[in-house]
């Protein structure tokens, strides 16, 4: 099964960037899914950005587009996630995901990471 290791977490000031990488071991074919959520005090947990093998577009949560890129190497099994121009609604624990596949678009998230915190102060 598959494990998954965040890190790049930190705390910077609004208008500063993140580098967030995951990296994952014991991949199989299986899964095909490598994302990343966050989880803010008192906010449900939303998707920020994630790849589906079935769809070769990344897609990402409407408040990182034109901020966050996701790309992931997969010679190194890591998945990246870059932040720019933060802001103090950023701050949250940032989870790393995996899964199989169900779809285009859509996957079942069936492992994450420990988590990784990113604080934004204005």
């Amino acid at each position: 099964q598959v494990r998954l290791v965040e890190s790049g977490g930190d705390s910077v000031q609004a208008g500063g960037s993140l580098r967030l990488s995951c990296v994952a071991s014991g991949y199989t074919y299986k899964t095909n899914c490598l994302g990343w959520f966050r989880q803010a005090p008192g906010k449900e947990r939303e998707c920020v950005a994630f790849f589906n093998a079935g769809d070769p577009r990344p897609r990402y949560v409407d408040s990182g587009k034109g901020r966050f890129t996701i790309s992931l190497d997969n010679r190194e099994a890591t998945v990246s996630l870059q932040m720019n121009a933060l802001k103090p609604d950023d701050t949250a624990v940032y989870y790393c995901a995996a899964g199989p596949a169900i779809g285009p678009g859509g996957c079942q998230w069936n492992v994450w990471g420990q988590g990784t915190q990113v604080t934004v102060s204005s």
